[in-house]
């Protein structure tokens, strides 16, 4: 069967998923691209492939259902310019608070930066990243996008982040700070730390703050007077994985 109509009901749930309330509502998102499909298949979250009518992959998805459509209907599930002739309908990922070495990302709101702070979490050996409440949904398509794939091998839980770290014990804090912080290179490597980065302009919340044990923030030229959040979060997972 080829689906040949955006007014098919099944289509048109599937285009809900492009909205984080349906999301949340079934427990799956769409991801497009044979790349982000294969990453989702292999961490075993991969749940249908909707296929172009000129695409063939049943051989290597065999215990996968697939969906094929028109192009009209292609164009109106995706949500790029340039629709992909593959998309793909994943299960979410369930993550746990566990390791040594966490991230908090408290109020961050740019889907690239999640993407990319994603992607440097997975580069630098982050055992859990804890995403405040207030951040950008995880299941946003351009942070998928960012994040190359890497979401379906990062650690992600989403919760309050002033009632996480109060359960949690023996973790020194760090919450980056402009001014009155340790410069990076100064900061002590503890078996169990973690680093709290902030939203892209008023960085991290006063009251996630005053949790911390200790400051640090990144030494530069004093003619920029901020990085990007994603940089700045990749030069110390960099610095802190040496």
């Amino acid at each position: 069967m080829t689906y040949t109509s955006v007014e098919n009901d099944r289509v048109k749930e599937i285009k809900k998923l492009q909205l984080k309330k349906y999301r949340d509502l079934t427990g799956t998102f769409i991801v497009e691209g044979e790349h982000l499909i294969e990453e989702a298949y292999n961490a075993g979250l991969l749940k249908t492939i909707i296929l172009g009518e000129d695409v063939n992959l049943e051989k290597k998805y065999k215990d996968i259902e697939i969906m094929v459509c028109n192009h009209k209907v292609m164009r109106f599930l995706s949500e790029l310019d340039t629709p992909n002739k593959v998309l793909g309908i994943c299960n979410k990922k369930s993550g746990v608070i566990k390791g040594n070495k966490i991230l908090a990302l408290d109020n961050v709101q740019d889907p690239g930066n999640l993407g990319t702070i994603i992607r440097s979490s997975v580069a630098f050996n982050v055992d859990t990243i804890i995403l405040s409440k207030t951040t950008v949904d995880l299941y946003n398509s351009k942070v998928i996008r960012a994040s190359q794939g890497m979401l379906f091998s990062a650690n992600v839980v989403i919760g309050d982040l002033k009632e996480i770290f109060s359960n949690l014990e023996n973790y020194t804090i760090y919450g980056t700070k402009v001014d009155g912080g340790k410069e990076l290179k100064t900061i002590s490597k503890e078996e169990k730390q973690i680093i709290v980065m902030g939203n892209e302009g008023k960085g991290v919340s006063k009251e996630i703050l005053d949790m911390c044990d200790e400051y640090l923030y990144i030494n530069m030229n004093e003619a920029c007077e901020s990085l990007n959040v994603a940089v700045a979060t990749s030069i110390i997972l960099y610095e802190l994985d040496k």
